[in-house]
C-alpha cells in the first residue's frame, strides 16, 4: 500500500513517457513489429505482490514471444493524485494498479477513463474465482458507486487491517496478547507507564485515519458500513460510531498511546520504525506483511485482529485497471489472467500476501499460513468494512487533514466530524441521493 505525488512528478512522468513510451497517441505497431505492454504498479519489489507480479512478467514474456513488458514502479500517492490527468492524456499505460472504491476506481469509471472488463471477467472465469464480497470493489454502477454494475477492475489479492506486535517487547514488559478491548488498552497503559510509546503511526498518510475508522467500526454493525460506503442509508457524523472513533483516538493521543509527532509522519516512516523494533504495536494492513517478514529480523513478532471488533478495514486488494486509451487491451487482459493463475497465486501466498485463488495445500510458509487463516476468519464473519476514504472523491486528503487535527489537538473531535461530513454530503447531493 503502500507513496509520492505532485504536478512536478506528473510532468516528469509525461516527459519520460513521451520520450520512450508506446502510448495510445502513437501509431500502433505494424504486423511483425515488437509490441510493448506498458505496466504501472506501486508495490515494492520485496512485497508479496511485487514478487508475484515480477514472476508474472517473466511468464507473460515467455508465453508472448515478441512482446516486452515495460514496467514502471510508481508511488501510491503519485497515482492517486494524477491518474485522471495521465489517463486523459496520450501517455496512459496499458495496465495499471489502482486504488479501489467510489472515490478512485469508481470516479475513473464514471469519467470513461478505464475499460469495461465485464466480458473478459465472464469469458476468462474471473467472476468464478472471486467470492461475492471480493467482487464488491470490482464493480461500479453508472454513478461510480461500487457493489453493482459493470466490472471495471480485477483484484487478485485480499487485504485487511490488523495489529502487528513485537513479541520481545510484550515479553519484556510482561504484556499478554489481548483478547478484549479492555485488555488491549490495559496493555497500552503498561507501555506508557514504562516510558514506551506503544503505537507506531503516521498522520500525513493513511495509517492514522484507519485507526480512527477501526475504532468507529468497533461500535458499528454491517448496516452502518453499507450506509457509509454504499449509500444504503443516512450516516450521522455526530452519531455514536464516528463520535467514538474520533473521541477515542484523540484520547489515545492525550494518553500517550500515539505520539503527537506522528502528525507529520508518512506510512513508510511508521513501517520502518516498527520493523526496527522501536514500537510494540503497529495497527496497519496486510500489505506490510511480506516486508515485515523480510525486514523485522531483530525481534520476534506476530499479529492479531483488533480486539473487541468483528469489523475491520479491508477488502479485495487494489485493482488491475485497463485504461480506455490503451492500444494493447488484449495483452493487458492476458497479463491479468496470468496473475490469477495458480502458480502466481501460490507464490503470492507463500510470500506473505493474501491470494484469492491459491491452492491452500500449496501454501507452505508458516507465517503466510497464519495470515491467510486470519483473513479467512474476517471474511467468514463478513467482517471486511472497506476503507474510510472511499466514499467521496478527494476524501483521502480530507481525512488526512482531519486526523492531523485530532493528533495536534487543534480541533475538537466534534469539529473534525463536522468538517469531514460536508464533502461526504456534498458528494451524495451530486449523485442525486
Amino acid at each position: 500500500m503502500i507513496k509520492k505525488s505532485g504536478v512536478a512528478a506528473l510532468a516528469a512522468v509525461v516527459l519520460a513517457l513521451s520520450a520512450c513510451g508506446s502510448g495510445a497517441g502513437e501509431e500502433p505497431p505494424k504486423a511483425g513489429e515488437p509490441r510493448v505492454l506498458k505496466l504501472w504498479h506501486y508495490e515494492g519489489a520485496d512485497s508479496a505482490m511485487g514478487k508475484a507480479w515480477a514472476e508474472a512478467i517473466k511468464k507473460f514474456e515467455a508465453s508472448h514471444p515478441g512482446v516486452t513488458v515495460k514496467f514502471e514502479e510508481k508511488g501510491f500517492e503519485q497515482i492517486q493524485k494524477t491518474a485522471s490527468m495521465v489517463l486523459n492524456s496520450d501517455e496512459a499505460p496499458d495496465l495499471m494498479e489502482y486504488n479501489k472504491g467510489n472515490a478512485t476506481a469508481g470516479l475513473l469509471s464514471k469519467q470513461g477513463l478505464i475499460a469495461d472488463l465485464s466480458e473478459e471477467a465472464t469469458k476468462r472465469g474471473w467472476d468464478k474465482l472471486l467470492p461475492g464480497g471480493l467482487q464488491t470493489t470490482a464493480k461500479y454502477d453508472d454513478r461510480g458507486v461500487m457493489g453493482s454494475g459493470k466490472w471495471f477492475g480485477l483484484p487478485n489479492y485480499g487485504e485487511f487491517v490488523m495489529v502487528y506486535y513485537n513479541k520481545d517487547l510484550f515479553e519484556k514488559h510482561k504484556v499478554d496478547v489481548p483478547t478484549t478491548f479492555e485488555e488491549f488498552t490495559a496493555a497500552l497503559d503498561t507501555f506508557v507507564k514504562a516510558g514506551v510509546t506503544p503505537i507506531a503511526s503516521a498522520g500525513a498518510e493513511y495509517p492514522a485515519q484507519q485507526i480512527v475508522y477501526q475504532l468507529a467500526l468497533s461500535k458499528a454493525q454491517r448496516p452502518w458500513v453499507d450506509a457509509f460506503q454504499l449509500y444504503k442509508g443516512k450516516v450521522d457524523f455526530q452519531g455514536p460510531e464516528l463520535t467514538y472513533g474520533a473521541q477515542t483516538f484523540a484520547d489515545w493521543v492525550q494518553k500517550g498511546y500515539v505520539d503527537k509527532k506522528s502528525s507529520g509522519l508518512k506510512a513508510e516512516d511508521m513501517g520502518v520504525a516498527f520493523m526496527k523494533g522501536e514500537f510494540p504495536v503497529m495497527i496497519s494492513g496486510s500489505w506490510w506483511y511480506g516486508r515485515v517478514v523480510e525486514e523485522a529480523k531483530s525481534f520476534e513478532w506476530g499479529h492479531f485482529l483488533f480486539p473487541g471488533s468483528t469489523l475491520a478495514p479491508g477488502s479485495s486488494g487494489n485493482l488491475w485497471v485497463v485504461p480506455e486509451k490503451s492500444e494493447n487491451k488484449d495483452l493487458a487482459y492476458d497479463f491479468i489472467d496470468i496473475t490469477m493463475s495458480k502458480d502466481i497465486q501460490n507464490l503470492l501466498g507463500n510470500s506473505g500476501g493474501v491470494p484469492v485463488a491459491a491452492d491452500p495445500a500449496a501454501i507452505t510458509d508458516p507465517k503466510s499460513k497464519e495470515l491467510i487463516e486470519t483473513f479467512n476468519k474476517v471474511t467468514a464473519a463478513d467482517g471486511l468494512a472497506f476503507y474510510p476514504d472511499w466514499p467521496a472523491p478527494g476524501y483521502y486528503d480530507v481525512l488526512v487533514a482531519g486526523t492531523q487535527n485530532l493528533i495536534n489537538g487543534s480541533k475538537t473531535p466534534a469539529q473534525v466530524l463536522d468538517e469531514i461530513a460536508k464533502p461526504y454530503e456534498d458528494n451524495l447531493a451530486d449523485l442525486g441521493n
